[in-house]
């Protein structure tokens, strides 16, 4: 999960930074609809304020992803009392030194890692949950691992709350979900100094992992597994939190 946002000098010049939240309920309301029906309606234009100024404007264009980011709540996975910036163009904290990451950073790896419908997909790092449901919106299975036992326990019931079926973990992710590989994609939120050989070795003939590599410098790769092997794909600069437990170790 990203740290401060993202300085990613390719992105088009005059592209809109979201500033506010709130949106205005239809001048046609009822007058009846209460504090729910408005933060509701307020949310969904925040929602999408953010997908064309901060994410189709940048140049995502799968058109299942951003529906899904238009479907998500994604002030339902930061904590209460940050949820009026839920829809803003960074990361914003969710506890245990972590953060829910950028919404462009997230649309960009979505839509590198491709889920397809049928597709099994591993995410290493759950965080608050949002990554995951964006994926169980695209994808057949979805297998999430998260190394913090509170943010692994919350997002769990954020998800089920929501009614995304994610299976997730509390663990180490450095040796991937073996007994559930292969994975068609496998999403990594957390910057190891090299790739684990095991997340490489759970992909799936054609299937794409999409993870921040290095220590202070970072690069987004997406490694892809092809009949004659592994192709590597540098996307761009990165600042992500570092990859604990194992990849610390090693």
């Amino acid at each position: 999960m990203p740290l401060p946002q993202l300085r990613l000098p390719h992105l088009a010049a005059g592209v809109t930074l979201l500033l506010l939240a709130c949106g205005d309920l239809p001048r046609n309301a009822p007058e009846s609809a209460g504090p729910a029906a408005e933060d509701a309606a307020s949310f969904a234009a925040a929602r999408e304020r953010m997908v064309a100024d901060q994410i189709e404007a940048r140049g995502v264009r799968d058109a299942r992803v951003l529906a899904a980011l238009r479907r998500v709540p994604r002030h339902e996975f930061v904590p209460e009392r940050d949820r009026a910036r839920a829809y803003r163009d960074g990361p914003l904290p969710i506890g245990h030194g972590q953060t829910i990451s950028q919404p462009y950073v997230v649309a960009v790896m979505t839509e590198l890692a491709a889920p397809g419908p049928r597709d099994r997909v591993l995410e290493i790092g759950t965080g608050s949950g949002y990554q995951a449901a964006l994926l169980a919106e695209l994808a057949g299975e979805v297998y999430s691992i998260e190394i913090v036992e509170p943010l692994a326990e919350r997002a769990t019931a954020t998800l089920e709350r929501l009614g995304y079926e994610v299976h997730v973990r509390h663990g180490d992710g450095y040796r991937g979900w073996p007994e559930k590989a292969p994975f068609d994609a496998i999403v990594v939120t957390a910057a190891p100094e090299r790739v684990p050989p095991a997340l490489l070795e759970q992909l799936a003939e054609g299937g794409r992992l999409v993870i921040p590599v290095g220590d202070l410098y970072q690069e987004l790769e997406v490694h892809r597994r092809t009949a004659e092997g592994i192709e590597v794909e540098r996307v761009f600069a990165v600042r992500f939190v570092p990859m604990t437990g194992e990849a610390q170790e090693r």
